[in-house]
């Protein structure tokens, strides 16, 4: 923990200390012609009226402003400007002075504010980095710069967030190819082919809607060096023990009117290539509905260690991801998206669980041998018109898999044997239309779509034997389950501007049937007690009348949405094994408010405060007990799930380009009313049998975020920090007892990508967490986490580097909570070539196992997962 203060101390002083770094101090007060000190006013310096700007700053809340210039000569350019009022001009001494500035009324607005550096540019609501100034000698594909960005942040899993929300779409030259599956680009686009890469900032990807709909989400785009670029990447490998193979080709085309990616994947290596067709598109406002899998059974797993798969992923794995777009004339895209994942992976590892009710604590210790077989086929077919006067989106897309695990669990007393079959299989169609017809935007909107699920649940030997079988032990158990969903939801509405405003109604309706089958089988034999099927038919549907007001101030400052959603919901659940049913109806209003004031060209805060309405799915309403894992055994035998959840958050964000410093915080506080309490029943044996329980209760959450991003240009270094604290309160029924489960989560990371000399690279990341969690004022358990990654590379020749990374992780639980890992990587370039050759020997000092350790709201868990051995790997790798 010292050092990890002493470090964590160091780097915000680092941060503080370069801010305040000034040569020459210019200050003064800005006042109107009525002598108001004002506030927000734009105050840049430059070294005459043509030249770039070196130095700018904002006036505060008395009109005072101060800017530390660096610049040799003798006179510089001063310009001050106010929305409002005309803009100040004068040439000044080169020296620290005071000065008084006073602006005269205009009539014209400052529409926009244009800043420009070397590597950062400003236009408008479009940030562009320049992608030559922040490459390093070992980045290789775009991915690598962009973790370098200030303001960018990129998650373990890939999805990119900018001001620590994340992005709504990734173009590559203006054209969305993949639709949210933009790791593929990502890791293997080369960083040679990009010029620049774009933030645009409160994008909206509807061009019809650009002047109608603001957006409050950011988009980011790939600008290319070329307008005709080949690029992509291709990497073989081999290496031992045991024997390893690594393949990889990816090769991209892109044109005005053609892009197109293509990738096969294959290794044994550890490396997680699901990743690279993760979809992260975030859905339009009103998409309700969708063909995910839903995971009605599961085997018992291993936790997966919080670092990269290539050392603990036991697995053999093929990918093949086709992406094409064809432009087939102006503003008309048309797409197809299609990939098939094959992977075989295997978990071998110890957990001990450890749950805390009330009265007592309960121990289960169990070691896990885990075969997961992985069979998963998408594709997505899309076409779009995107022009400035209407707008079409159609896609069809499915969804199947064939996923099936196997497990074998070692307990104390007993060896468990654990079979499931996972088929799936969704198809669905969604049609957005937008058409101006006259002087307003008539919108249309259908979504329907099909899913089915069939799973099969074996163990061996049966479990609950009280409930099943009298007491007696016996044999296997078998779980059936078959469900099919199908939906359609459809709208109709229209948008029009009034002067500043813009209204927005849509009326609709949505229709969804659900059926659940579920058997169970004792040796083979169905269980003919209605407590033990499940024969449901459950019906939703929905009219609705959507209303969406807008404001958007002539200056752009402010930026407002009142949405004043009613909707008439009805469900009504039959049973045909117990011959009952159950309905509800429901007449409700959600209102939802966002604002957004733009304080400066600098400061920008927002808030909002939502109503809403979340009422029980067909996972929590079934009569009959359904064997959910070999010791967890559900159902809920309760009236209709109703929940009224209220939302309130509020933001302020800063981001100065020519400082390159992204800052913000932001808290958000959730208070929900529920009508159902859940019901755990442990046994000895860590069995646990869960139900609802009609009973009043509520759940309260705060949430504390904040971060910010620097780039040191001099020192070639991007510091990035961010926090986060979580506060939350629940009821909870524990072994028939009911108590007031509370939380508490604090989380701290940050990251140095440094420059520190020519011949040395250095990439830190560390992350700090605690998580503690009590009943009432009685806190049972508090778990601290902690993680430091340093990677050294050290380059003996341009063409050439030696790496040395180190990794220690610990928690607070273990006895065995320190581990330690080291790395070490040789890379040789060749010369006027593409091509790299690496030799990597991972897990130097041969770490077998992994000691983790996490825990939830009445229960922890420590677990011990087997991790591959010590291995060296060659590979070559090509950029094309």
């Amino acid at each position: 923990m010292d050092h990890f203060r002493k470090i964590f101390f160091f780097l915000i002083s680092i941060f503080i200390t370069s801010i305040s770094c000034s040569q020459t101090e210019i200050s003064g007060q800005v006042f109107g012609d009525q002598d108001e000190k004002l506030s927000g006013a734009m105050v840049m310096v430059s070294k005459d009226s043509v030249s770039s700007i070196l130095a700018y700053g904002i006036s505060d809340a008395n009109g005072k402003f101060k800017i530390a210039v660096k610049n040799g000569s003798n006179s510089l350019f001063l310009k001050v400007s106010h929305m409002g009022f005309g803009t100040f001009k004068k040439t000044i001494q080169n020296k620290a002075q005071t000065l008084e500035v006073k602006l005269s009324p205009s009539s014209e607005s400052l529409k926009e504010v244009i800043v420009k550096s070397e590597i950062l540019r400003q236009h408008g609501d479009t940030l562009s980095f320049s992608i030559a100034a922040y490459k390093g000698k070992n980045d290789r594909v775009i991915a690598d710069v962009l973790r370098k960005l200030p303001g960018i942040d990129i998650r373990p899993n890939g999805q990119i967030f900018y001001q620590d929300e994340p992005i709504q779409k990734y173009y590559i030259e203006g054209l969305d190819l993949l639709e949210g599956r933009y790791n593929v680009a990502n890791n293997n686009l080369s960083a040679e082919a990009v010029s620049r890469v774009e933030i645009l900032e409160n994008h909206q990807p509807v061009k019809v809607l650009d002047s109608l709909v603001f957006s409050e989400r950011a988009s980011l785009n790939i600008k290319l060096k070329k307008d005709v670029t080949f690029s992509g990447t291709a990497t073989a490998g081999i290496g031992a023990a045991p024997l390893l193979w690594q393949t990889k080709v990816t090769p991209m085309i892109f044109t005005k009117k053609q892009q197109a990616i293509v990738t096969y994947q294959s290794n044994n290596t550890g490396s997680d290539v699901s990743g690279e067709i993760r979809n992260f598109s975030i859905k339009y406002a009103g998409e309700n509905f969708d063909i995910d899998n839903n995971d009605w059974l599961s085997i018992e797993n291993v936790s997966a260690p919080p670092f990269s798969t290539e050392r603990w992923l036991d697995n053999n794995v093929h990918l093949g991801s086709a992406n094409i777009l064809h432009r087939i004339k102006e503003d008309i895209d048309l797409k197809l998206n299609i990939s098939y994942l094959n992977d075989y992976q295997q978990q071998d590892g110890v957990t001990q669980t450890r749950y805390f009710t009330p009265t007592d604590t309960i121990d289960v210790v169990e070691n896990t041998n885990n075969d997961i077989f992985l069979s998963k086929l998408e594709g997505l077919l899309t076409l779009e018109n995107n022009a400035n006067k209407n707008y079409l989106k159609n896609q069809l897309e499915f969804n199947g898999s064939w996923n099936a695990n196997r497990g074998l669990i070692d307990r104390t007393d007993t060896q468990i044997k654990q079979q499931l079959e996972n088929p799936f299989f969704g198809i669905k169609n969604d049609l957005r239309l937008l058409r101006t017809l006259g002087k307003q935007l008539i919108t249309f909107n259908s979504n329907t779509g099909f899913t089915e699920n069939n799973q099969d649940l074996l163990v061996q030997p049966g479990q609950f034997e009280a409930i099943f079988n009298e007491g007696d032990p016996y044999g296997k158990i078998q779980q059936l389950v078959s469900s099919r969903k199908i939906y359609t939801d459809n709208s109709a509405g229209f948008t029009k501007a009034l002067g500043k405003f813009t209204m927005s109604p849509k009326f609709g309706f949505s229709i969804q049937n659900q059926q659940l089958d579920t058997d169970i089988l004792i040796e083979g034999e169905e269980v003919l007690e209605a407590d033990f099927k499940n024969r449901n038919e459950f019906v939703q549907t929905s009219v609705y009348l959507k209303n969406s007001f807008r404001f958007k101030s002539k200056d752009e400052t402010w930026n407002l949405r009142l949405s004043t959603p009613l909707e008439f919901k009805s469900f009504h659940l039959e049973d045909d094994n117990f011959e009952d049913s159950r309905n509800l109806d429901r007449l409700v209003f959600e209102p939802n408010f966002f604002v957004k004031k733009k304080i400066s060209a600098f400061w920008e805060a927002n808030a909002s405060a939502g109503l809403r309405y979340n009422f029980g799915e067909l996972q929590q309403l079934y009569y009959g007990f359904l064997l959910y894992g070999y010791r967890n055994l559900n159902r809920y035998n309760a009236p209709i799930s109703e929940e009224i959840q209220q939302n309130y958050s509020g933001g302020l964000n800063y981001r100065n380009p020519l400082k390159q410093l992204f800052l913000n915080a932001s808290y958000s506080y959730a208070y929900s009313e529920n009508n159902l309490l859940y019901s755990s029943n442990i046994g000895e044996n860590g069995t646990t049998i869960l139900e609802a329980v009609a009973r009043n209760n509520s759940f309260d959450n705060h949430s504390f975020r904040a971060g910010g991003s620097k780039y040191f240009r001099k020192l070639k270094t991007t510091l990035k920090l961010n926090a986060s604290y979580n506060l939350s309160k629940r009821q909870q029924l524990l072994n028939n007892t009911l108590a007031e489960v509370n939380t508490q989560s604090f989380n701290l990371r940050g990251s140095v990508e440094a420059e520190i000399l020519s011949w040395l690279i250095a990439s830190y990341s560390g992350n700090f967490s605690t998580y503690t969690s009590g009943f009432e004022a009685n806190n049972f358990q508090q778990i601290e986490n902690q993680q430091h990654m340093l990677d050294l590379y050290f380059y003996p020749k341009d063409n050439q580097y030696i790496s040395v990374s180190g990794e220690y992780y610990d928690n607070s639980l273990s006895e065995k909570g320190d581990n330690y890992f080291v790395n070490l990587d040789y890379q040789f370039t060749f010369p006027k070539s593409k091509m790299d050759l690496n030799i990597s020997w991972r897990n130097v000092l041969n770490i077998d196992e992994f000691i983790n350790a996490y825990n939830n709201q009445y229960y922890y868990v420590e677990s011990s997962y087997r991790l591959r051995p010590s291995q060296v790997l060659a590979t070559l790798k090509f950029t094309l």
